[in-house]
């Protein structure tokens, strides 16, 4: 593993220092500057941050794919100066998924700290982020029954070890098909730790009057009140679930001429014992008694009480175990059907 020398340690460690982790001490820092790369390293390995090279744009900023003169591709996320994104957001992804080792998150290889400049450095995925392959008409055939259910049990396991296998429970609170991306063996990684939230191992819940993530897949008590906890995520991974199987939004599923709101149509179909019509009509093959399995955990996922959504452990459980009897979903809260029902990250 390589690493970068910053020219600015003094500097940088003041401003670590005042941004650690509530209860963590000073090897933060350490960890930190160990990390840390050169400005001008990152900017050659970009060829000065060029549009040839810009990979996509999120509501934080940029990324840009990156060759190091070791030959490893990188990708560099690069917040806007006026992004928004505060410390609070930088110090979490940096220091918190630099610490977090597993095959279905996306793995952070350092960060940059120089002037107005905050970069973070990635390992690079080949095959981009979810969203540009399930809901594209033609790249979505390339994922048939098989990878869309090996992607889903992907997202599970990442989730379990944000939930429940980390030192810390973390809560991911932006989890959606552009965060999700794809490594050259069809695999997932959850991608974009900027707003999650660390909780003690006995933590369960808790509240922010500064609401963050994306509308259409956030839980209606966290956007409307403030509340997350794990079951948020749950109620995320439900909406993704349902669009991976339709292969469509969730704010604008195409059902012949109409344009309806996914979890609404995808509960209809339900309870009119018609939950075929939800499947991606590119879905030619494959267990259909496994699509019809996910739909119903999706639309567990998505109710509208809390208690009622499975941990994600139960979810690991449904999805493996065919002779154990689901339950029966309650209405979905249709939080979609408000005027807030729209693809849209605040900051």
């Amino acid at each position: 593993m390589f690493m970068g020398i910053c020219l600015r340690v003094r500097k940088a460690k003041k401003k670590l220092q005042s941004n650690l982790i509530p209860g963590e001490d000073t090897d933060e820092i350490g960890i930190a500057e160990s990390l840390q790369f050169n400005f001008d390293t990152i900017r050659v390995a970009t060829d000065d941050f060029s549009e040839a090279n810009k990979l996509g744009r999120g509501g934080f900023g940029s990324v840009y794919k990156g060759r190091l003169l070791n030959g490893e591709e990188i990708a560099v996320k690069r917040p806007s100066v006026n992004s928004g994104q505060g410390d609070l957001e930088f110090k979490n992804e940096a220091l918190l998924v630099a610490k977090l080792q597993h095959r279905n998150l996306v793995r952070l290889l350092g960060f940059c700290l120089e002037g107005v400049e905050r970069l973070l450095i990635y390992e690079f995925v080949p095959n981009a982020s979810l969203d540009r392959i399930i809901f594209d008409p033609t790249k979505r055939a390339q994922l048939d029954w098989d990878r869309r259910y090996k992607i889903i049990v992907g997202i599970t396991q990442g989730l379990i070890y944000l939930h429940e296998d980390s030192r810390l429970r973390i809560i991911h609170r932006d989890l959606k098909a552009n965060n999700i991306l794809i490594d050259e063996e069809m695999s997932p990684k959850i991608s974009d730790f900027g707003m999650a939230k660390l909780f003690g191992v006995d933590q369960t819940q808790g509240n922010t009057s500064r609401i963050v993530g994306t509308y259409g897949y956030m839980a209606p008590e966290y956007a409307m009140h403030g509340h997350f906890s794990v079951k948020s995520d749950v109620y995320s991974f439900g909406v993704l679930v349902l669009e991976i199987v339709s292969g469509q939004k969730n704010n604008s599923f195409r059902h012949g001429e109409n344009v309806e709101d996914l979890l609404s149509y995808a509960w209809k179909c339900w309870r009119e014992g018609t939950t075929s019509n939800l499947i991606d009509p590119a879905l030619t093959n494959g267990s259909r008694n496994e699509v019809m399995r996910c739909i119903h955990i999706g639309l567990l996922c998505v109710q509208e009480n809390i208690a009622d959504r499975p941990t994600m452990n139960a979810i690991v459980l449904m999805l493996n175990s065919y002779s154990a009897t689901l339950p029966v979903p309650s209405q979905p809260s249709f939080f979609g059907d408000s005027n807030v029902g729209f693809d849209m990250t605040l900051g």
